[in-house]
């Protein structure tokens, strides 16, 4: 029609579903895993939704009755991103799950560790559900240019926000090296800057 405009509407990804055989098995499992549990519905016998989220994730988990004919532990590669693999790997490992080694893709193959540089995107580990649904960790530290909005930044935890403010830290050290001496004034903006450039995929300030 003449005169109109097309608008845009958010569309957020709020549920993955998995299929599970044993509901009650992986109840326990992502319970144990630290996964805020937000609701467990059931309606008469065929039907039964239970809900988990992941620490700092807008996204949630669905398994249980009446959701979904996939075959069980046929969801493979769901992503989870953290901001440091090694300190997620060893939470994991501490709830009782079996996790992968670190590891980073060359052009050779996959290799053992955490990408040399630690670049963005390279780190990656696995792990999976007792039903075989299997996720994978991966590092994530910096946005690739229009992933995000290029004038927003968020940290979902306490953790992410001290990780990153680490990673500022560090790249000021590097940058008072540069200048040749300590910027005891204008860290701050410095640091903002820095933080904000990391998460909307602008060049870092140097």
């Amino acid at each position: 029609m003449t005169g109109t405009r097309s608008q845009k509407v958010d569309m957020k990804l709020e549920v993955v579903v998995l299929p599970v055989a044993d509901i009650e098995r992986a109840k326990r499992f992502y319970g144990g895993l630290g996964w805020r549990l937000d609701a467990d519905i059931s309606r008469g016998d065929d039907f039964r939704v239970i809900q988990f989220t992941p620490p700092g994730s807008p996204c949630s988990i669905h398994f249980g009755k009446g959701l979904t004919s996939a075959a069980p532990g046929s969801v493979q590669g769901t992503y989870l991103v953290v901001s440091d693999i090694e300190v997620a790997r060893a939470d994991l490992i501490g709830h009782g799950v079996n996790v992968s080694e670190v590891f980073h893709n060359t052009p050779e193959g996959r290799r053992s560790g955490p990408h040399p540089q630690r670049g963005t995107y390279a780190s990656l580990a696995t792990f999976s559900d007792p039903d075989g649904n299997r996720w994978q960790l991966q590092e994530i530290t910096a946005r690739l240019p229009g992933r995000v909005d290029g004038d927003t930044a968020t940290f979902t935890s306490s953790s992410d926000l001290a990780t990153a403010l680490r990673r500022a830290a560090a790249a000021h050290g590097e940058h008072e090296k540069r200048i040749g001496k300590h910027d005891t004034v204008g860290w701050p903006d410095w640091y903002a800057g820095y933080m904000l450039a990391e998460q909307t995929g602008k060049p870092l300030p140097t």
